[in-house]
């Protein structure tokens, strides 16, 4: 099984899947209730993600529903058997940003815009440690091992051959200039940064100073997909209360916004000499007496 699905996320996708089956039937929320003979409320909290979903339930609306492709059924109900069960985070204890850290973990593929930091997913041990005891005050030792330990464990993802992830990243130069920790932690970031974007399924580009005014001005924001869902979530980092945008229309808004983004960033390769050039100033500055 899965050890890294996601009850939740599994749930509402496998709801929304099974939402729009039904609606392509043509059937009513109230109708399939009561050829199944269970209550409306059941069929409602079940497209809604809010209650288990058995493999049997799966098979059921599936033949009312008129589903003969036997791969689409098989994948529902895998989906259903996944949902119940924990994912690897839950080690860790009520964890901050546990839907994301869900969400990345299911995603095949996530585009992200970064204008402060290198992304989660690419930092450094080092850099990571820093990332967490300066930006978020208070926390006590225990908290920030635990938090470090969860970052760095969600970075397996990129590595996952059994199921790729394909990442593209557009970096503003904010993040490369801003030392977080010290010159020497920041060249070996970069270092990282560069052979991470080396691979053939990670894509990074640098968005310069000179662009001057773009889409990504509001703020950090990722879209992620999901290999067994039709739809994706648009994600808005906040300090205290982050959102998940699922209308296809938002959804879309960020798209365009991305793809302007990119367009307006320098190529990978331009962006590899141009973190070059910035390794170089850290090296310069680590060697000062």
């Amino acid at each position: 099984m899965a050890a890294n699905s996601n009850p939740t996320v599994k749930k509402r996708r496998l709801g929304a899947e099974l939402r729009r089956l039904r609606q392509a039937s043509g059937l009513k929320g109230t109708e399939v209730a009561e050829r199944l003979m269970v209550s409306q409320a059941k069929i409602s909290h079940l497209e809604n993600g809010n209650r288990t979903i058995r493999p049997r339930d799966v098979r059921d609306l599936c033949a009312l529903y008129g589903v003969t492709d036997q791969q689409v059924v098989d994948s529902l109900m895998r989906m259903a058997r996944e949902s119940t069960q924990p994912g690897w985070w839950n080690i860790y204890g009520d964890i901050p940003q546990s839907f994301y850290v869900a969400l990345e973990t299911d995603a095949a593929t996530i585009h992200t815009y970064e204008p402060m930091t290198v992304p989660a997913l690419l930092q450094t041990p080092a850099y990571a440690q820093a990332v967490i005891e300066e930006t978020i005050p208070q926390l006590t030792t225990e908290q920030s091992a635990t938090r470090l330990k969860v970052r760095l464990r969600r970075q397996h993802r990129i590595y996952d051959t059994a199921r790729p992830l394909r990442l593209w990243i557009v970096l503003d130069e904010s993040a490369l200039r801003r030392v977080i920790g010290s010159p020497d932690i920041m060249r070996e970031q970069l270092e990282h940064l560069i052979t991470l974007g080396s691979e053939p399924h990670i894509t990074v580009q640098v968005l310069p100073y000179t662009t001057g005014a773009h889409p990504g001005l509001s703020g950090h924001f990722s879209i992620l997909r999901s290999a067994d869902s039709p739809g994706a979530v648009a994600y808005l980092e906040r300090f205290t209360s982050d959102l998940y945008l699922e209308k296809p229309s938002d959804v879309q808004h960020y798209s365009t916004m991305y793809d302007h983004l990119q367009a307006q960033a320098l190529d990978p390769d331009s962006s590899r000499h141009f973190i070059t050039d910035a390794i170089k100033t850290y090296i310069t500055a680590t060697n000062q007496p």
